[in-house]
C-alpha cells in the first residue's frame, strides 16, 4: 500500500510534547462516554521522547496551533517480527484530512525498514470510527480480546496486518 510522503507538520516526539499528547488523548477520550484519562495510567507521557528511545519506538506528532499537539502515532517493535502500531490519536477537526493516512504512514514505512511481517494495533471497542479507518487500510479484527482493567473500563480489539516482504 502506498502512502504519502510526510508533512512538515510531523515531526519526532520530544520530552516537551508530553503535556500536550496527553491534552489531545484526554480530548480523544472525551468522545466516548465513560473513557476518562487519567496521568497515572500514561506515566510515560511526562517524558515521551525519552520514554520511547528507552524501548525502540518512534513516535512522531504532528504540531498543531501554538503548543497544541494535533496528532500522535507510535511504531514498536514486538521483537517477534512483528510491528506495534500504537499512541495514534488526532485532533477530531482534522479526521478525513488525510493527515492519519500520513501518520499511519510513518509506522508503514518504519515496518518495511525493520522488516516487520506484521503490523499490529490493540483499539478500544467504542471507538468505531478508527476501526473503520484500520480497515480502509486493510487490518482485520481478529476474534481477541483483552481487558485493560483501567479507570475506563477498556475492551480492546487486536487488528493486524500481514506486510508484503519482497525477495
Amino acid at each position: 500500500m502506498l502512502m504519502p510522503a510526510p508533512s512538515a507538520l510531523i515531526r519526532p516526539v520530544a520530552d516537551a510534547d508530553g503535556q500536550s499528547v496527553a491534552a489531545l488523548i484526554a480530548a480523544c477520550f472525551a468522545e466516548y462516554p465513560g473513557c476518562l484519562f487519567s496521568w497515572d495510567e500514561f506515566p510515560e507521557l511526562r517524558a515521551p521522547a525519552s520514554w520511547a528511545a528507552g524501548r525502540g519506538t518512534r513516535m512522531w506528532v504532528l504540531d498543531g496551533h501554538g503548543a497544541a499537539i494535533d496528532g500522535c502515532i507510535c511504531a514498536t517493535p514486538d521483537g517477534q517480527g512483528a510491528m506495534e502500531l500504537h499512541k495514534f490519536y488526532l485532533a477530531s477537526a482534522l479526521r478525513g484530512s488525510g493527515l492519519a493516512q500520513e501518520l499511519a504512514g510513518l509506522v508503514f514505512e518504519r515496518a518495511h525498514e525493520t522488516g516487520a511481517q506484521s503490523i499490529f494495533l490493540w483499539t478500544d471497542t467504542r471507538f468505531t470510527r478508527a476501526h473503520r479507518f484500520y480497515e480502509k487500510l486493510s487490518f482485520a479484527r481478529q476474534p481477541q480480546t483483552r481487558l485493560l482493567g483501567d479507570i475506563s473500563d477498556t475492551t480492546e480489539f487486536l487488528y493486524t496486518l500481514p506486510l508484503v516482504t519482497s525477495t
